[in-house]
Formats: structure tokens, C-alpha cells, sequence
């Protein structure tokens, strides 16, 4: 009886151990691009990853639903302002990791720790250079000016990246300045707004439009099927906005431990080791976003549009100001 009795015991341990060495995330992000980093983590500790795919909205209502009664460890989305949004809901716990503070710099991170920036995603220009050149662009404000009429692109407001970087503005120049530049913007559009970067871009290289604001990797994911030579001659070229100003406008895709995460602890070593070196340039190489991590270099495509002054505000600024933003853009008349 005594030997079963051990045994009974020492399998209820091995269970509880395994079951202990699985990690729940409920993912906003491409599944194609995040599963990846995922089975690399499997297949180096052991652990297993599960994963929810779904939108950054669904899932923060699901978590918030499911309340104690959560399987999910940890949330991983796109856009600060998602992050900060999911905060604020009570979603996301603190955690204090020194390795997550060293990897992630500052202004990408929650500074309460309740989420970690894991890429950077750029938001800067695009321009064709048979219409307008490089010496003519300077910065996001710039684009207001009556100069651009007719000559500008936008993607639709009603998407989180640009709403971020309204509110980023707000909280550097004021609300009456960001809307009297984002009136100019509208002034300026030489067509309707765009429901994608990537249609954006090609209006650019067509001709339609000589400059236009995008995420970096959109570009980088249409020059990535294409020769060098091909590449040289496309008629989208990338431009790094208020390099003399306060930089260009950055933010990240992240995560955070759940609130009633079970595996709070196996939740933070996989946040860490996405944070890690190795990882990072999985991420690089991957997703052509820019690494979150200072010692890691980008892509060699990425790369090869050069180094650029990043604008360092903290992000949560992004979730603070987003509902200040979408009224202000809607006032303003950018759909």
C-alpha cells in the first residue's frame, strides 16, 4: 500500500510538473509569423506553446469574460495602444524582470511592467521619386503644407496605427496643432483613403500619389519578392520622417502575463526569451520589423534603408490619447 501510495504521489507530481510546462497565449498576431518563434521555444526547453489566434478586440473581451476562469498565461498583440488598452481593462498583471527591463528599452515598455514591447514597427513615409524628391520631405507636419496638394496618400483612420501616431502627436505638440496639421493632411489627400498600407504603396510606385505614411515592413514585404535590380528601380522609396525634429514615430508588437495567468512564471521566461537575442533575429529575419532588442541588427533588407532617430516618448502615450485622437480625426474630416 505504502509503495503504490508513492508512486500515486510521485506521478501526481510528474503530472502537475508537465501540466505546469505548458504556456497559453491568446495571440492578436499573424499566426504565420508568431508560430515560428513559438516551436523554436518548444523545441530548445520543452515547454509547449498553445495558441488562440483571433483579433486584438475578441480576445481582450474573451479574457475579460473568462475572468479567474482564463486558461491564458499571456496576451501578445500589435499597437501599444492595444497594449495599454488591455491594461487598463485589469487584463494584464505586473511583473518584474530585470532581463525583460534590459532587452526592452524604456519607451517600449509599460513602465508599471504590465506589458513589453517585442518588435518595433516604424511608421514613416513612402515616395516616388519621379515625382516629388528626397530633399523636398521632411517631416510628418510638413505634409499639411499646401505644397503636397494633391500629392498625398493615407491609410484610413479607423486603423490603430494611425491613431497612435495622432496621439503621439497630441502629446507632443497639443491637440490645436495635431489638428490643424491632420486638417492639412486631408486637404492634401489625392484620393480616397486606403483600407491597406500595401495598396497604399503601390498607388505610390504607380504614380497615383508622390508621398504617403506606412509601416516599414508593408514595404519590406513587397521588396522581399523581388531581384536587387528590381528593387533599385521601384518607384516606392522609403524616407525616415523628423530625423531634425523629435524622430521618427515607433511602435511595437507586445505582450503581457494575463491576469490570472496559471503559469505566471512559465508566461515570463517565454516573454524573456522572445525578448532574447536569438529570438530577436528570428522576429528580424521573419517579420522585417525592426528588433526591440538595442544588440540586435535587422534584416539586411531593412538594413539597408539605414539608421534613423527614433522618437523615444513612451508608447502607453499611444493608448492614453487614442480616443482624444479618433475624435479629432473624425472633427478634422480624416475618414
Amino acid at each position: 500500500m505504502k509503495r503504490f501510495t508513492l508512486s500515486a504521489i510521485a506521478l501526481a507530481l510528474l503530472a502537475g510538473l508537465a501540466q505546469a510546462e505548458t504556456v497559453t497565449v491568446y495571440s492578436a498576431r499573424n499566426e504565420q509569423l508568431i508560430k515560428p518563434l513559438f516551436d523554436a521555444y518548444t523545441k530548445e526547453t520543452g515547454v509547449e506553446v498553445k495558441m488562440l489566434s483571433d483579433k486584438e478586440g475578441p480576445l481582450m473581451a474573451r479574457l475579460q469574460a473568462e475572468g479567474g476562469n482564463t486558461p491564458a498565461d499571456m496576451l501578445i498583440t500589435v499597437d501599444a495602444g492595444n497594449l495599454w488598452q488591455a491594461a487598463n481593462m485589469g487584463l494584464l498583471k505586473t511583473i518584474n524582470s530585470k532581463t525583460l527591463n534590459d532587452n526592452v528599452p524604456a519607451h517600449l515598455r509599460d513602465a508599471k511592467g504590465q506589458w513589453y514591447g517585442l518588435s518595433i514597427r516604424a511608421r514613416t513615409m513612402v515616395y516616388n521619386p519621379n515625382l516629388i524628391k528626397a530633399d523636398q520631405l521632411s517631416t510628418y507636419e510638413d505634409l499639411a503644407d499646401p505644397k503636397f496638394k494633391g500629392k498625398l496618400c493615407l491609410r484610413t483612420s479607423k486603423k490603430v496605427y494611425n491613431q497612435s501616431l495622432v496621439a503621439m502627436m497630441i502629446a507632443q505638440q497639443g491637440e490645436a496643432k495635431t489638428e490643424q496639421v491632420i486638417r492639412g493632411w486631408v486637404a492634401n489627400l489625392a484620393t480616397d483613403v486606403f483600407a491597406d498600407d500595401t495598396k497604399l504603396i503601390e498607388a505610390v510606385a504607380a504614380g497615383q500619389c508622390a508621398v504617403g505614411i506606412v509601416n516599414t515592413y508593408y514595404l519590406g514585404r513587397i521588396l522581399d519578392k523581388m531581384t536587387p535590380a528590381q528593387r533599385d528601380a521601384y518607384t516606392a522609396k522609403l524616407f525616415w520622417a523628423n530625423q531634425k525634429t523629435n524622430g521618427v514615430h515607433v511602435n511595437v508588437s507586445g505582450a503581457g502575463v494575463t491576469r490570472y495567468a496559471k503559469n505566471e512564471a512559465g508566461a515570463v521566461k517565454l516573454m524573456e526569451w522572445l525578448s532574447s537575442e536569438k529570438a530577436q533575429n528570428l522576429y528580424a529575419d521573419k517579420d522585417l520589423e525592426f528588433p526591440v532588442n538595442p544588440k540586435v541588427k535587422p534584416d539586411a533588407l531593412v538594413s539597408a534603408w539605414g539608421p534613423y532617430k527614433q522618437n523615444v516618448i513612451n508608447m502607453s502615450k499611444a493608448g492614453e490619447l487614442q480616443s482624444q485622437a479618433v475624435k479629432l480625426m473624425d472633427r478634422a474630416g480624416y475618414k
